[in-house]
């Protein structure tokens, strides 16, 4: 992996904007404990509770990644409209009243519905909307302030869907998901007052700090003038793929792994998972503004393709333990890079709208990742195919995103 030459960081920076980077953390902890995690334990319940088909769950699953892709693309401009505080308050206000719907609902058309809500909420809580309000505030420290933000991700996956699952069956579903974001929401709303409390004018795009790198940023205004850039698409693209391949096999994760490690080797499994996640995470976080950031990404998908390898090559319980942690190592990473490539490779002014396109068109894509893998593990009659597929989107992820490297 290449080196950068060491940056003169400036010590005050970091921790001038900590309250920020700690509300975004809470904030990441929120949106993807109930509208990522949680869509599992949703699933479940509510197959147990309505007896509706997995199908008509996942579809209203499919509907709120598909409908929060298209409110992604209006993040940048509601950041530079309303600035942080209120789009990430709004985000996770309406991501909380549409999971408590979504968890309540009596009919599908309910159950829809609620989807369309927390879509909107997600929008304003998830990558593109931390790491825009984010970026204003850093220059030399932004990659290590967005990894540690967005930590919070892997951390919802061993504190709220633990919780979510204990809760249902103490309270029921729809109870569990109300008490659980009213709670959280009274937490992470002061967080989010107090952390841009000082930067409520900051918009996104507009920054005095100077651009680090060494080299001219591509400084797209428009839409279009984004998609006609190759640094977008092989951004863009290795990370769409990449993504359909982690979050199919994430959604698959339990089924492939219970007939070999039963139930509580499987939950041990996929608690493991989401540690690793944060580890690799932080680890990378501290080392990333001093690296190539596409070698750094090219690397990670190639060892969630050997993860996967070694969990087919050798399906023994201490393979498959050690497939899953060098798995979970990089699942944190492949959502944070984007951000961070963006970054370093755009001009500030144009990061919004560079990383609300990228996120859109992931999550367009990784909606899809779930029904593909599991249409082919159908199929085959065994999950051998599918995660021979994922290896395969891995793979080439791992090439393409070096395609986009600066030409020297």
């Amino acid at each position: 992996m290449t080196l950068a030459a060491p940056p003169q960081t400036a010590p005050s920076e970091l921790r001038q904007h900590w309250p920020a980077v700690l509300a975004c953390f809470a904030t990441a902890t929120f949106a993807w404990g109930f509208g990522f995690y949680g869509q599992s334990v949703y699933l479940a319940e509510l197959q147990r509770l309505r007896g509706w088909s997995a199908s008509t769950i996942s579809g209203a699953s499919t509907l709120f990644y598909l409908a929060g892709a298209l409110a992604l693309v209006r993040v940048h401009a509601a950041l530079a409209h309303f600035g942080p505080r209120p789009v990430l308050a709004g985000g996770i206000v309406l991501l909380g009243l549409g999971a408590s719907a979504f968890a309540s609902s009596g009919t599908p058309w309910q159950l829809y519905a609620a989807a369309l809500l927390m879509a909107l909420g997600w929008a304003g809580s998830s990558t593109a909307a931390i790491s825009g309000a984010l970026v204003p505030l850093y220059d030399r420290q932004r990659g290590l302030a967005i990894s540690l933000a967005l930590n919070g991700a892997s951390a919802a996956g061993f504190t709220v869907a633990p919780a979510l699952i204990l809760l249902s069956g103490w309270h029921g579903l729809g109870r569990a998901v109300l008490e659980a974001a009213g709670l959280l929401l009274l937490v992470v709303l002061p967080l989010i007052a107090l952390g841009f409390r000082r930067t409520s004018a900051a918009r996104a795009g507009e920054t005095s700090a100077p651009a680090t790198g060494g080299s001219a940023r591509v400084a797209p205004g428009t839409a279009a003038e984004a998609l006609r850039v190759r640094q977008f698409w092989t951004t863009a693209g290795p990370f769409a793929l990449v993504l359909m391949a982690q979050v199919g096999f994430v959604v698959h994760l339990a089924a492939f792994l219970q007939p070999k490690l039963g139930a509580a080797g499987t939950a041990g499994a996929l608690s493991g998972v989401a540690v690793a996640a944060m580890l690799g995470r932080l680890t990378l976080g501290l080392a990333i503004d001093r690296l190539d950031q596409r070698w750094a990404s090219a690397a990670s998908f190639a060892s969630q393709a050997a993860a996967l390898g070694l969990m087919l090559a050798v399906p023994e319980p201490a393979a498959l333990y050690a497939g899953c942690a060098l798995f979970g190592l990089s699942v944190g990473n492949v959502i944070t890079l984007p951000a961070l490539i963006i970054q370093r490779e755009f001009a500030v002014r144009s990061f919004g709208l560079v990383l609300g396109l990228s996120t859109a068109l992931a999550q367009v894509t990784f909606a899809c990742g779930p029904a593909l893998l599991g249409a082919i593990r159908d199929a085959a009659g065994s999950y051998g195919p599918a995660l021979g597929l994922c290896m395969a989107l891995q793979t080439s992820a791992s090439v393409l995103i070096l395609m986009g490297r600066p030409r020297r």
